[in-house]
């Protein structure tokens, strides 16, 4: 059974630990523009955040505006982001996603999350993106690092993205939940390794579920 409360004491202490030790935490994917971002994150599916930046340096020059990628040969843009993988279907999604803009939202990214996910390519996550970077709207963003650093630390039993978001709503305060899971990414990258965490550094070791357990 779930202890709600004693998972709320310990997410306090690990938010303080995560949001000292990383301050700077923020999305690492670059973009100048609403629909930057929103195109990035749809590549960052199953791909680095690194190498979707190296991407998108001559993509956004190529295709400046919605218009741009929504007027694009499919497979001239599949070669484009070829190196993203999955790239026929982000591809595909891209240009679905910009025609939608256009057609149905004034060329304007909608600041709410029913609407977001009617965008093809944009799920809970990507939607989370978008309206906690752009909108100041806090989303908890399930990533692979958040994925599996919460159930590491014992802030859910879930596999599933849509039920780890809901278990983390539940118990980080809702001010957090972008910064939340901004911080995890870094913890993610610089301590908490998929193959050999780093437990003598982590700053949130004591409240681990983890460490404890090994």
């Amino acid at each position: 059974m779930r202890d709600v409360q004693e998972i709320k004491s310990r997410v306090r202490h690990i938010s303080n630990a995560l949001f000292n030790t990383y301050p700077e935490a923020a999305c690492s994917l670059n973009y100048q523009k609403p629909l930057e971002l929103l195109i990035a994150t749809i590549l960052a599916a199953q791909c680095t955040d690194e190498r979707v930046n190296i991407v998108t340096k001559e993509l956004f020059k190529k295709y400046p505006d919605v218009y741009a990628f929504a007027n694009a040969n499919l497979e001239e843009l599949e070669q484009d982001i070829k190196s993203t993988g999955f790239y026929r279907n982000k591809a595909k999604n891209i240009i679905g996603c910009c025609k939608k803009l256009i057609e149905q939202y004034n060329a304007v990214i909608p600041d709410n999350m029913e609407d977001l996910l009617t965008l093809p390519g944009v799920g809970r996550k990507t939607a989370n993106v978008v309206l906690g970077n752009i909108y100041s709207i806090p989303g908890v963003i399930v990533d692979t690092h958040c994925k599996r650093l919460s159930n590491r630390m014992g802030l859910t039993e879930n596999e599933d993205p849509v039920k780890i978001e809901q278990d983390l709503m539940e118990v980080v305060p809702q001010k957090d939940w972008t910064k939340f899971s901004n911080s995890l990414v870094y913890h993610g990258r610089a301590i908490c390794d998929a193959r050999k965490p780093k437990c003598e550094k982590c700053p949130v070791s004591q409240h681990c579920s983890f460490i404890n357990k090994n």
